[in-house]
């Protein structure tokens, strides 16, 4: 949690000789290229809408809400419409890797208090000659599909 206890700080770091990003708009597809993206729920159930959080190395932004009935694709919307006040990132950009820092403010994801538990996952899409999708908790999805509530895991934010 960041200060004050209402953000949370993310960050990632990714080896990656070519990077491979060309979206600089605000709610572009960066799923189709290099990104590191956050999905995250308040509460300790597996969700059916959750929030999605994605930054590029050129430090394009995508943030929406994901209403997904069926736990799965089918019946799935994604809500680009929404954006989060004060969601941010910052990103460094070197010959072999980047990095990226993500603030993101949690009073805009509740109504209430900020719960203790929330369902969370955090993934790369490393774009070249062979893709590669990494997630802290596999989803177990072949071909790769981040958008699985099920397999989000588990953070905790003492209080």
């Amino acid at each position: 949690m960041g200060p004050g206890g209402r953000d949370l700080c993310v960050r990632f770091d990714g080896r990656d000789a070519g990077a491979v990003a060309t979206y600089t708009g605000r709610d572009d597809p960066l799923w189709k290229e290099d990104v590191f993206e956050v999905f995250l729920a308040p509460g300790a159930d597996a969700p059916t809408a959750y929030f999605e959080f994605e930054v590029n190395p050129l430090g394009a932004l995508f943030d929406a809400l994901i209403d997904s009935p069926n736990k799965s694709r089918e019946g799935m919307r994604i809500g680009t419409e929404w954006d989060c006040p004060g969601f941010e990132a910052r990103v460094t950009r070197r010959e072999a890797n980047w990095s990226a820092s993500l603030r993101i403010p949690l009073d805009p994801l509740v109504r209430g208090t900020t719960p203790e538990a929330w369902r969370a996952n955090f993934y790369r899409i490393d774009r070249g000659t062979a893709d590669e999708f990494s997630s802290w908790s596999p989803t177990l999805r072949d071909p790769a599909d981040f958008h699985v509530p099920d397999r989000f895991g588990v953070l905790r934010f003492p209080r």
